[in-house]
């Protein structure tokens, strides 16, 4: 069997590369075709000329799936950086969006998801059509997610630590509290807010939301009767009932629709959302132009956060004053 260092690498392409280093992403060949957007087939021929070039298998069965061997493994370590300084030098000094051809990964949970993310990918329908948008859950992002390139860009109001992991606001939301009309009013005084039965957001594995820890921090103890594991799973549970959920102002755009909402009658800090990336990516043009169609789409969202606060105070000081009377 031949060593590392001896297979004929002009046999590689950027096909093989790429094959390579999905196969060791999915760990499994169904789950390499899907993300290459080729055939299984397809892909089982090029794993076995690629086993021919490199004198090695792989990857081998391991339940009902495959692992990678640990020279398939530091082969894929080093595909990525070819394949990323492929991408450059296609791109140096005369970068095209209209010419682009990848699939760009963004990490973000449902509220920048669905607030940011259409925005996006209309821009992108018109300026860079070749451009598939992947779109994954941030949780809690971490800044293994951008080192490993699981991703190519975080979206979430919690950057992530690192000397190397490279941050910029995005714009600041406010928390409202919401609940269902119908069934009840808003909470208008902090004894209100602690007698109400809640639903909160927890991220697997059993995190938190920074909301809650601040308020548990502050000495607010409430009584959660309900915890999801994103936003989206919230409404359902205010619907035709009683409980209440502090979130982010900008759900009464999406998933909250038809819900009333009110200030919370706690101190709540504010929310910022960033855009987070490596260093790695920082002068990248490709990633540069990327960063600042994701900018462009987050203003009028930051524009409907700051309206919404402007609507939001007025339609408080009106329900006050009707209060009063």
């Amino acid at each position: 069997m031949n060593r590392m260092s001896d297979f004929d690498w002009s046999d590689l392409d950027a096909r093989l590369l790429r094959l390579l280093v999905a196969i060791a992403e999915t760990g499994s060949v169904t789950g390499a075709a899907q993300k290459l957007g080729v055939t299984q087939s397809a892909v089982s021929h090029l794993a076995g000329k690629l086993r021919q070039i490199v004198g090695d298998p792989l990857f081998v069965k391991s339940g009902r799936g495959i692992v990678a061997t640990a020279r398939a493994e530091a082969l894929a370590v080093r595909a990525r950086d070819l394949l990323r300084d492929l991408e450059r030098f296609a791109h140096c000094e005369t970068f095209d969006p209209a010419r682009w051809r990848t699939t760009f990964v963004i990490a973000a949970n449902d509220l920048q998801r669905d607030a940011l993310l259409p925005g996006l990918v209309a821009a992108l329908r018109q300026r860079a059509p070749g451009v598939a948008l992947r779109i994954v859950p941030s949780d809690v992002p971490t800044a293994e997610m951008l080192r490993d390139e699981r991703c190519h860009l975080i979206i979430s109001p919690r950057p992530p630590q690192g000397a190397d992991i490279m941050q910029k606001r995005l714009f600041q939301d406010r928390y409202r509290v919401f609940y269902d009309p119908e069934r009840r009013a808003a909470p208008s005084t902090r004894d209100d807010y602690l007698a109400a039965d809640h639903v909160t957001v927890v991220y697997e594995p059993r995190r938190a939301l920074d909301l809650d820890a601040h308020l548990a921090t502050s000495g607010v103890q409430r009584r959660f009767v309900v915890t999801v594991p994103s936003f989206a799973g919230v409404p359902a549970f205010l619907r035709g009932g009683d409980l209440v959920a502090t979130a982010p102002s900008l759900l009464r755009f999406g998933p909250f629709q038809g819900l009333a909402s009110a200030p919370p009658p706690v101190a709540c800090p504010p929310l910022p959302m960033f855009l987070i990336w490596s260093r790695r990516d920082h002068d990248d043009p490709a990633h540069r132009w990327m960063r600042a169609q994701v900018e462009a789409a987050a203003k009028p969202v930051g524009a409907r956060a700051r309206g919404s606060a402007a609507s939001a105070r007025a339609v408080d000081t009106e329900r006050r004053g009707e209060e009063v009377d």
